[in-house]
């Protein structure tokens, strides 16, 4: 058996979505500069293998915007995708139950527009993603899986960091960290967030429904948080129910008859009854920020720098637009002599991704605390505000291309076709 090498240019602790996906992004840009990546994850992720036609849905699905897509596309694994399971949607119907009025978005009435668009996104479930992530991974000899195994400790040496990992020494110029809300390598930074508990959980599963879904995606605004049906394929639905943790406790130990009654109450019914119910799974939900991004030849990205609330789907997206902004910072700075690890050139994607990124987060917590309030004067607002906000037309087009990450100042890969996509993109797709 081959020794492990020990010395990285690149070590990213946490393989889950955003954290392969940068990898493969600098996949091409790494063979390029002869540099050698690692990628460290407590799981074994190499048993990760393409979801079979028939088989049960993962629990865990991500709503992925075109800009998600295109960085995809870019990579080359949107294909492997699309030949598992993925789900467009070209409508949303959005309503909330104090209230008459109700929002349409529909995919069709982009259809005059530069883009034409023919669906607002898709519904991947995150296993569709991270096997065809890894899949192309695996076909990389520049790249070290170090899987089934946790960092035990990091201590900068120089310019460089030193890790044990499983009682191994390994060094590497730059650390990324991609793990998550509860990020070891934010916290043996002291990198402080800020940021509150919602006090909801989302409770998710995938339903079978009488009528068909309509490639739409359904919320509906509950008093006690918003409920989501995701379009799957074969008329599967995902659910993400955001409440009280003990509501969403009781509602996953319910038996499976009673659930299924609760969820057609909670919905109105619009797609009929329940006819099938997979398995159910509760996750606390948090907002906060981290104050930094980077420190030492260090970089956050995803949830390891920011979390948010589900309802409008945007954390995975976030993170994936994290993961191409830092491959391409990197990617520059090597083709200009630049050290990847250097702090004036982490600053640039610190700067980038925190402008970008405060927006979107701002922006839902605030619709969050709207939909959340039972004050009977911003009921009458949101019931008013939703009517108007459906007859402006102008402006639903503006929201729709917000959400479907096509605005802001996007690193290239993930920028549409249309526009001009420079040197990274030529140099990204890994055969």
């Amino acid at each position: 058996m081959s020794k492990l090498p020990t010395d990285f240019d690149i070590t990213i602790i946490g393989g889950g979505l955003v954290g392969a996906t940068l990898a493969c992004t600098l996949c091409e840009v790494a063979k390029t500069h002869g540099l050698k990546m690692a990628i460290i994850d407590p799981q074994d992720l190499s048993r990760l293998k393409p979801i079979q036609p028939n088989e049960t849905f993962d629990v865990r699905v991500s709503a992925i915007t075109r800009a998600s897509q295109h960085i995809f596309e870019a990579i080359g694994v949107w294909p492997n995708m699309a030949a598992q399971r993925i789900s467009a949607f070209r409508q949303m119907h959005v309503w909330e139950q104090a209230g008459t009025s109700e929002i349409h978005f529909d995919s069709a009435e982009l259809s005059g527009c530069q883009l034409g668009e023919t669906q607002l996104g898709h519904i991947i479930e995150n296993r569709v993603m991270l096997s065809s992530l890894y899949d192309k991974l695996k076909q990389q000899d520049n790249v070290t899986f170090l899987f089934g195994k946790a960092c035990e400790s990091m201590q900068l040496d120089n310019d460089q960091w030193q890790l044990e990992v499983a009682g191994q020494k390994l060094h590497t110029k730059l650390l990324v960290g991609a793990d998550g809300s509860r990020s070891w390598v934010r916290q043996q930074l002291d990198i402080t967030t800020r940021g509150w508990d919602y006090n909801h959980s989302a409770l998710v599963t995938t339903v079978k429904t009488e009528r068909s879904h309509q490639e739409t995606a359904w919320q509906r605004f509950l008093a006690t948080g918003p409920l989501a049906f995701l379009p799957l394929t074969d008329g599967y639905s995902s659910i993400v129910w955001s409440t009280q943790p003990e509501l969403a406790t009781a509602l996953q130990a319910m038996a499976e008859d009673e659930f299924k009654n609760e969820l057609e109450q909670a919905f109105e019914s619009r797609l009929g009854a329940i006819t099938e119910l997979g398995e159910r799974a509760c996750f606390p939900l948090r907002f906060f920020v981290a104050e930094n991004y980077i420190s030492d030849a260090v970089a956050l990205v995803g949830d390891a720098a920011h979390t948010m609330h589900p309802l409008a789907g945007q954390g995975v997206n976030l993170g994936l637009l994290d993961a191409a902004s830092l491959a391409q910072v990197i990617e520059q700075a090597l083709a200009n002599g630049q050290p990847l690890n250097s702090r004036k050139v982490l600053r640039q994607y610190e700067r980038w991704r925190k402008a970008e990124n405060m927006g979107m987060l701002v922006m839902v917590d605030q619709i969050q605390r709207l939909f959340g309030s039972d004050n009977r004067w911003l009921k009458w607002v949101r019931n008013t505000g939703m009517h108007w906000f459906e007859q402006l037309s102008p402006v639903k087009h503006q929201i729709i291309d917000y959400a479907m990450g096509l605005h802001g100042d996007l690193p290239q890969i993930a920028r549409p076709m249309e526009f001009p996509r420079e040197s990274f993109l030529s140099r990204v797709q890994v055969n």
